[in-house]
């Protein structure tokens, strides 16, 4: 029984992959808008209403990889050494996803991965729809946290006033800088900079934002007492 219900499985995912990849593959060709859906099932070969039985909506065709990674902050803090702070298991496991050139991190090069990025920023409909897949990022690390924290963690729906405000505010930043740092290496990548290049600012970047993350903003420097070029030429003008 376990057998067939592992091939079911198998079958499945696999079914999954050759729709988004057909889906990927035309989007990058013709442009996202200009494809309908039922263009996509044609090409993996399914039925319109066999492709919304894996595919709710159009845009998970393409945003469904992220879905691998939904817990994976979780996972970081729930499986973390004994010793190591969840903050610091997270700020090892992005700098390690910088050196093996992960694509979530932004820091990757390949042709297919830039194309795909470029796909996703440039289609405001997807931007859009990524927002629910980071909500469903901050709500696993939140229990995570919370659960790191000794704290009772309520069933899902309960909907309790306040619960985990603590851990929810840490989740949403910590989500906020490493979606922040991706976007940059891969805006430094896009605009013509290799991998290698970028990587040891990354990896600057990286440390700067997690040591943000665990001071603070308050320990952001304080403006320059000095006025910009702007200012400065808008006080002469003011003066004459």
């Amino acid at each position: 029984m376990n057998g067939e219900m592992g091939l079911r499985e198998h079958n499945r995912q696999r079914t999954y992959w050759a729709i988004s990849n057909a889906a990927i593959r035309l989007f990058l060709e013709k442009g996202y808008d200009a494809v309908p859906v039922a263009e996509v099932a044609a090409a993996a070969g399914i039925s319109k209403p066999t492709l919304f039985r894996y595919f709710p909506a159009k845009e998970d065709l393409v945003l469904h990889r992220f879905a691998d990674h939904e817990r994976e902050a979780a996972d970081v803090v729930a499986g973390r050494p004994a010793g190591r702070s969840p903050l610091d298991a997270l700020r090892l496991h992005f700098l390690d996803g910088l050196q093996q050139r992960d694509p979530v991190t932004g820091l990757s090069d390949a042709a297919e991965v830039l194309a795909f990025h470029r796909l996703l920023y440039g289609t405001p409909a997807l931007v859009a729809r990524l927002w629910a897949y980071s909500g469903r990022t901050e709500d696993a690390l939140t229990a995570a946290l919370a659960e790191a924290a000794g704290e009772a963690v309520p069933e899902e729906g309960a909907g309790v006033p306040g619960a985990l405000l603590g851990a929810r505010l840490a989740a949403g930043q910590i989500v906020a800088v490493q979606r922040i740092l991706a976007m940059d290496n891969w805006r430094r990548i896009a605009a013509g900079e290799s991998a290698d290049q970028v990587y040891p600012g990354a990896v600057t970047a990286a440390e700067g934002g997690f040591a943000q993350l665990r001071e603070g903003i308050g320990g952001l420097p304080a403006p320059s007492s000095a006025p910009s070029p702007s200012q400065a030429a808008g006080r002469a003008v003011d003066q004459e």
